[in-house]
């Protein structure tokens, strides 16, 4: 593994469900593993309720010093004081999302297996890219299926971080590892079960594919 280039990061998503016990169950999931960002991922409810139930989120993942991402939406990021915010590619420009969150906010940008979008994404400010979806995924479908090779093309030529997105469980990501992702986005592996124990999984094929490479 090259010396300058840390090793490969769990980008933690939400399910779509984040009441009830979830926020005991987030508690769990960080306290089992390293986690470099939590994504708050909800659909359908008004900016209201997901301000309420990302509060306690927000809190738990401050306290662990987990970068707390909104997806999707730039209102709900600014309303809450977010680390960062998500954006696919219908949900707005990086610059319209920069000149309203600030500076020190992450911007991420849904690049699918597209480099031409990835790159546009890179010169429009994008503090990363993501690309996906490399496996069939639960959580979100696409038809979108790169190949691991667009994760090392990328780090051989930019510096922007790039996220590896979609159905990456503990024993497909080796590949992933292998081929350069700054993080693997997971969500499906962890929550579908016991968050400890299939966290804790994950961070152990992500190092030991890391140790290979």
């Amino acid at each position: 593994m090259s010396e300058e280039r840390p090793a490969t990061a769990i980008y933690l998503i939400s399910p779509l469900d984040t009441g009830g016990n979830f926020p005991a169950r987030l508690e769990r999931a960080l306290d089992a593993a390293p986690v470099a960002a939590f994504q708050f991922r909800v659909k359908g409810i008004d900016e209201h309720e997901a301000a309420r139930l990302a509060a306690p989120l927000q809190a738990i993942s401050a306290a662990q010093g987990v970068a707390f991402i909104v997806n999707d939406s730039v209102a709900l990021a600014r309303r809450l004081g977010a680390d960062g915010v998500h954006l696919g590619q219908d949900d707005g420009a990086v610059a319209e999302a920069r000149a309203r969150l600030g500076r020190e906010v992450q911007i991420g940008v849904t690049c699918h297996a597209s480099r031409h979008l990835a790159m546009e994404a890179g010169e429009a400010g994008a503090d990363y890219v993501a690309f996906g979806s490399f496996f069939a995924s639960s959580t979100k479908h696409s038809g979108h299926r790169p190949e691991p090779g667009i994760l090392a093309w990328w780090q051989a030529l930019f510096e922007i971080p790039c996220v590896a997105i979609g159905g990456i469980t503990p024993v497909n990501c080796a590949p992933l590892v292998q081929a350069g992702a700054d993080f693997l986005a997971v969500s499906a592996a962890v929550w579908q079960g016991d968050e400890a124990v299939n966290i804790r999984a994950l961070a152990e094929a992500i190092a030991a594919a890391g140790a290979a490479r």
